[in-house]
């Protein structure tokens, strides 16, 4: 494994995955579905042939070094070797989230300058059309598809290696390698550059830190199971990890999918977001319930995650570990509880990364009982991939972990997280002002996230720093960990907590339609709508339960005094949430500001 000493500064990132193929030609990078329900394995050899049949396409079809490449399209192979394919013509490759709008479309392909859309679906390409309609932007559009791939093979069929060659080999570290959009929670979508260097410096720091929890250079079979979406730079970023470190990746496009593919591909580790985590505990949850096992369930929960906390005592010095009573319950819970859990999860999984938001500890602790355990790690669009991470050895649950290598933390006066290293963005595309305002004096990122270092050096999020809340009465309240508690309630799906200048703090809340279904059924109760569970008393005694949960944990000035629950899911479409599953937070506060009137009636 190369170190970033030994990068050169005119080398790339397809440099380092050629130097990887080179150690081990016939390695099973990637897994592709045979058709039957098992898995077929791509080794680095036929995955390189594929890409470069595919960059001699995108040369034929006038791609030159610098030109820009959007992939609009779920999750899948096609993605990781059109990916790959767009750097080795030297072209810069622009993700787009497979659930754009013709209008989010249409500013990143003009945004961007994009000269090709390599799109997913007949769906996408209808998008793409509308987005380019009236005056747009002039795109040419490839489908993104193994017949899309084999065609536009043929049409490069007639380029030399040596030009591909060339064109792999014309960006350096410091050129722009992809220009992945933000979230848009309070404005347009910036292009944040993601440079060669973020890419590879990250690539060969990051994977001696965390060799444990992939596997690598530990297990020769690691693998895990590719499903967010690869327009998330997290995504994007791990899965040319994963190439380089020869770490085998399949793909799953539908959440639906999921299970089945866990239990077929049986991956080593995952990658996924706290919401994940939250709805395998509370399908277990449910499941136990409806086979009338529900008081088990509750009582190995509680034995997980106090065989969990006494292992984190343990581990701070601060006990000896379980004691042997704990020790022989966890053990019985392990048989009829536990393993149960890890199989629906393929039965091989000893290590989750969870990023994105924040993960609530008694999840973690739930996990780590249970025999997964879940490394939460922190980074940004802007920071191309985790700046910080828990790995084994180097746990504390409720924090962030600890900086990777060559990245610098600091917090700044007003609690503000900053950033520094190779892994921190190149800047906004043509927004030299927005790119400056982003980084301080002393040139570290302003996360514009709140935070804290313990003693130890472990990050701690603690809020937004635009989304911090005032009282009228001057209190100050973060909203982003009472609006996580609230969340791992089944029936909770969405929440904003709200209360500035205001006399209190209150809530708004959308149910989890799927889980009203279950928890009506579980109750033998005709199946409620979103608009009847809304004003439903026991639908409302239960979500007061959870707030009072969550009130536990606060000063009665902090706590929840009023809640309002919506007839309806806050979405893409109406404008609430972005592509990445947040919430426009000030998009919800505008739009439903009579509802949160009625909160202070």
């Amino acid at each position: 494994m190369q170190t970033a000493a030994e990068l050169a500064a005119d080398s790339n990132i397809t440099d380092l995955i050629l130097s990887s193929y080179a150690e081990d030609p016939q390695a099973p990078v990637y897994a592709v579905r045979n058709g039957t329900g098992g898995w077929l394995d791509v080794s680095f050899a036929a995955f390189l042939e594929q890409v470069r049949a595919a960059a001699r396409g995108l040369i034929a079809c006038g791609i030159s070094p610098g030109d820009k490449v959007a992939l609009f399209a779920a999750t899948s192979y096609e993605w990781a070797v059109m990916d790959q394919a767009v750097w080795f013509a030297g072209g810069v490759s622009v993700p787009i989230y497979e659930t754009s709008s013709a209008h989010q479309v249409r500013h990143i392909l003009t945004d961007s300058g994009t000269e090709i859309v390599a799109y997913g679906t007949a769906a996408q390409q209808n998008v793409v059309a509308e987005a380019c309609a009236d005056g747009g932007p002039q795109v040419l559009t490839l489908p993104l598809d193994a017949a899309g791939l084999a065609a536009l093979a043929d049409d490069g069929s007639d380029v030399p290696d040596e030009q591909v060659e060339l064109a792999r080999s014309t960006a350096t570290l410091q050129d722009t390698a992809s220009i992945v959009y933000t979230s848009g929670t309070t404005g347009l979508p910036k292009g944040a550059k993601i440079t060669h260097g973020n890419l590879a410096l990250g690539t060969v720091n990051i994977l001696p830190y965390a060799h444990e929890i992939v596997g690598y250079g530990v297990d020769a079979t690691t693998r895990t199971l590719m499903f967010l979406p690869l327009a998330h730079v997290l995504a994007h970023a791990v899965q040319v990890i994963c190439l380089y470190a020869r770490i085998q990746v399949a793909h799953c496009s539908s959440m639906a999918q999921l299970t089945a593919d866990m239990g077929s591909f049986r991956p080593t580790w995952l990658l996924a977001v706290p919401r994940v985590f939250e709805k395998l505990e509370a399908g277990a949850a449910a499941s136990a319930e409806d086979a009338g096992k529900g008081s088990v369930f509750r009582a190995a929960r509680a034995t997980a995650i106090e065989y969990s906390e006494a292992l984190e005592a343990a581990a701070r010095g601060e006990s000896s570990g379980p004691s042997p009573w704990l020790r022989a319950r966890h053990a019985l819970f392990d048989r009829l509880v536990y393993t149960k859990i890890r199989d629906i999860m393929g039965g091989q999984v000893r290590y989750a990364v969870s990023g994105a938001s924040a993960l609530a500890p008694d999840l973690a602790h739930f996990f780590r009982g249970i025999g997964v355990e879940i490394k939460e790690g922190y980074g940004l669009t802007e920071t191309t991939a985790p700046a910080t991470v828990n790995v084994p050895g180097a746990t504390r649950l409720g924090t962030v972990g600890l900086p990777i290598p060559g990245t610098r933390v600091r917090i700044a006066e007003d609690d503000e997280v900053l950033i520094s290293g190779p892994i921190v963005f190149g800047g906004y595309h043509a927004q030299p002002e927005a790119s400056a305002a982003a980084l301080d004096e002393d040139g570290f990122l302003r996360t514009g996230d709140l935070g804290s270092l313990d003693e130890d050096g472990y990050l701690r999020i603690t809020g937004r720093k635009k989304e911090l809340i005032v009282t009228a009465g001057g209190k100050n309240v973060y909203p982003t960990p009472m609006e996580e508690g609230l969340r791992r309630h089944r029936l909770v799906h969405q929440v904003v907590v709200v209360g500035e200048n205001r006399p209190y703090v209150g809530a708004l809340l959308t149910l989890d339609e799927a889980e009203l279904r279950r928890w009506c059924q579980d109750r033998g109760r005709p199946i409620l709508s979103m608009a009847e569970a809304a004003e439903d008393l026991d639908v409302r005694a239960a979500v007061q339960d959870a707030v009072d949960a969550v009130n536990r944990n606060v000063s009665r000035a902090e706590s929840i005094r009023r809640f309002l629950i919506l007839d309806h899911e806050l979405t893409e479409a109406s404008g609430h949430v972005t592509q990445s599953m947040k919430l426009k937070r000030a998009a919800v506060l505008d739009d439903y500001a009579e509802d949160i009137g009625r909160l202070y009636a």
